[in-house]
């Protein structure tokens, strides 16, 4: 029984010193409340933040204690949003920062840029440590160490009562994304973009006019006010509107209207079919910088427009220039286009 006694006294002493070293001091060994002031933004009288923080947080922000192990609200929250200071609302650590680091308390491997946080020499209890403050209102926040297992090698152990967190939703960047062209006759414009990193795929159809899924021999005629378009998907990771343009801009004439060398009618009009208002914003803002630096002769017709919907054109015009590629058309329209699109995107080229 007495052996169990001391076993039992051991582990006790042995968790207590554990607490200590793995965040903050303990209740029973309180620092003074006149804490240095001389750099941060909101100051308070002890009295003042009483009537802002209830008893625990005023403990752990203003008296530096230190919450039970285990016991903090936010220590296994996973969901998406940003760590806030308790006492001032100052934006600390985001979700993306914090980890499981099993030590008891909320903890970080990085903080939000832009010196939110103060890092302090802490020689307290006979140990050295480096305290993390708040910048903004001196609130105590817990220590850095630097055994934290992720790439930057910290670990920002945090009270759960220093903090209050700010759910946010999580946006994610989409990764595909679609935008419809016409630049003339549809065989040249698939031929290239098949060849463009990033281009997840291309396919030739009818969009920007009247009459509901028209046949090709209908649009050449020119009565159903549809433009011959390509429909791109494309990996945003790997290339971007920005660029799709610039190719866009480069492979066919966008100072021609209604006509793309000697295929003209209607049907073979530079035009952007935008999905949104950043596509939107993006093709009018490169069309009024190609403008302004006068880099054609004339000024770009390229016609900026909504996307409503897109009828695919038969099967035998998919793929059309590597299916036909001894084609007089091929050999004497769409190879000089590839050949200039090779030449001034070599860099860009999917790799086979």
């Amino acid at each position: 029984m007495i052996k169990l006694i001391y076993q039992n006294a051991f582990l006790y002493v042995s968790f207590l010193a554990l607490s200590l070293i793995a965040c903050g001091q303990n209740k029973e060994n309180k620092a003074p409340q006149n804490q240095d002031t001389s750099a941060v933004t909101i100051f308070k009288t002890p009295d003042e933040w009483k009537k802002i923080l209830n008893k625990d947080q005023f403990g752990v922000l203003r008296n530096k204690e230190t919450e039970a192990p285990y016991t903090g609200k936010l220590l296994y929250n996973k969901e998406h949003g940003v760590y806030k200071c308790a006492g001032c609302g100052a934006e600390l650590f985001t979700d993306e920062m914090k980890f499981d680091s099993h030590c008891g308390w909320p903890s970080f491997d990085k903080e939000i840029e832009g010196g939110k946080i103060k890092k302090v020499e802490d020689n307290s209890n006979g140990m050295h440590r480096t305290e993390i403050v708040c910048a903004k209102c001196g609130g105590h926040l817990g220590h850095l160490f630097d055994d934290g297992p992720t790439a930057t090698g910290m670990r920002y152990c945090v009270n759960s009562l220093s903090l209050n967190f700010e759910k946010t939703e999580k946006v994610v960047q989409q990764q595909y994304d679609t935008i419809t062209l016409g630049g003339g006759c549809y065989w040249c414009v698939e031929a290239i973009y098949e060849m463009l990193d990033g281009v997840k795929s291309v396919e030739s159809g009818f969009s920007g006019g009247k009459v509901a899924n028209p046949s090709y021999r209908e649009v050449c005629m020119g009565t159903t006010g549809h433009a011959e378009v390509v429909q791109i998907v494309y990996d945003t990771k790997k290339t971007s509107l920005d660029e799709i343009l610039k190719v866009f801009f480069t492979v066919h004439d966008p100072t021609t209207l209604n006509r793309q060398g000697a295929d003209v009618g209607e049907q073979y009009r530079s035009v952007i079919l935008y999905r949104n208002a950043a596509q939107q914003k993006t093709a009018t803002d490169i069309i009024n910088q190609l403008n302004k630096e006068k880099v054609y002769d004339q000024p770009v017709v390229t016609a900026v427009q909504p996307f409503k919907v897109f009828y695919k054109a038969e099967d035998y015009h998919q793929d059309y220039y590597n299916a036909n590629k001894s084609n007089g058309y091929c050999k004497m329209v769409i190879q000089p286009k590839i050949e200039k699109f090779e030449k001034l995107f070599k860099d860009r080229l999917k790799k086979n």
